[in-house]
Order: C-alpha cells, then sequence, then structure tokens
C-alpha cells in the first residue's frame, strides 16, 4: 500500500539526520517513495547545511496534465517554507524540480521539527496543485449540461482510484481492496489540499 502521510516519513528522517549531525556530512541519497515518486538529496561536508533536493513525480491524471510542473504549482511549493527554501534553475537531469534547501534557517528551536517536516510535505503539496487543476479543466463542459464523467487516478501505479464532481461536491470512489482509514488518509494527504468539499467511498 502507498504511503499516504502528508509528510514524507522517509524524507523528513534524512533532512532530520542532516540538520541533528555534529559532525559535517556529505550526502548523496536517492530515495523512492510512493511507487512512483522519485527523490534525490546532495549536500557536501564543506557546507552540510545547504543541500539540494530534486523531485521527479508523474502528473496524477495523464491525459489531463503534461509531465512538467505548472507555474501554480511552483507557487505553491515556493510559499512552504520561503525562508528555508528556494527553485534552484535549471532543475537536475532527468527531474522535474530542485530545491536548494538552506537549513541555516531553520530556528534553532524545538520548531525545527515542525519546519522539516513542512519541507517534507513537498510531494503532497505538488499533488494538491495538480488536483485544483485537473478539477478546474477537466469536465468543463459536461458541468454544465449536469454531467460529471469520472476521472482515473493514479496516486500509485498498482493503487488508481477515481474522483469525479457533482454540484454540490467532489467525490472520490476507491477499491474494494482500499480500508476506510486508507481512503480517509488520502483524502487528507493531498485531495483535501485541493479545496472544496470532499466525499469518499
Amino acid at each position: 500500500m502507498a504511503c499516504i502521510d502528508r509528510a514524507s516519513p522517509a524524507l523528513n528522517q534524512i533532512l532530520l539526520k542532516l540538520y541533528r549531525a555534529e559532525k559535517p556530512m556529505e550526502i548523496d541519497h536517492h530515495l523512492h517513495e510512493f511507487g512512483s515518486v522519485e527523490y534525490h538529496i546532495q549536500s557536501e561536508a564543506s557546507n552540510p547545511l545547504v543541500a539540494y533536493l530534486s523531485i521527479s513525480i508523474p502528473p496524477l491524471c495523464q491525459g489531463v496534465l503534461t509531465n512538467e510542473l505548472s507555474p501554480n504549482t511552483i507557487e505553491m511549493v515556493k510559499e512552504l517554507c520561503p525562508r528555508v527554501m528556494e527553485i534552484a534553475e535549471p532543475a537536475r537531469e532527468r527531474y522535474q524540480l530542485t530545491l536548494k534547501l538552506d537549513l541555516n534557517q531553520i530556528p534553532q528551536s524545538k520548531d525545527y521539527v515542525k519546519v522539516i517536516k513542512e519541507i517534507s510535505t513537498v510531494q503532497s503539496a505538488i499533488l494538491s496543485s495538480q488536483m485544483k487543476e485537473i478539477l478546474r479543466n477537466v469536465n468543463t463542459d459536461d458541468a454544465v449540461q449536469g454531467m460529471y464523467k469520472p476521472l482515473k487516478l493514479v496516486y500509485h501505479p498498482r493503487e488508481p482510484f477515481f474522483c469525479h464532481q457533482t454540484a454540490t461536491a467532489n467525490r472520490s470512489s476507491f477499491p474494494d481492496t482500499f480500508k476506510r482509514k486508507v481512503r480517509r488518509g488520502y483524502c487528507n494527504s493531498f485531495l483535501s489540499g485541493a479545496g472544496g468539499c470532499w466525499e469518499f467511498r
């Protein structure tokens, strides 16, 4: 089953390790998560608190979104932790997005855990933005006629599910193999970030 936490547990762990290190660390780590998301984290021992995080994530809905991240998605990512991270141009080869993380800007207090966890939600932020674009750009003509076609979403390659709009709510439909808490987890992880009222079944 795909991970359904809003923050990536593995990414969060790596960033905490880097931030807490007593001696300078060099990291060059590839991380595959959620079945189709890839992270690449790099930092040099000469400047360990400046790290580069590259992300590759396929579009949530094939045929509706392109492989490139939209300007709206980029802006949404920028708003996560603007003091700590910025967009690095150009993105590293094979990745859609590279972020420069200045961990020196994280407060030297208990709040650092909260800040690093917020950075680790970058994948959920991207998915939430994609959902907003999907709901904004598809089914427009059908909605006018009161007809709503379901859309196949692929959060994990082997675990697709469906969503569709109605006049009063956005609905998500899951296969019978998804337990109730998993369905709710998907909604909480990124569907709710897309805005609107969500129902799941």
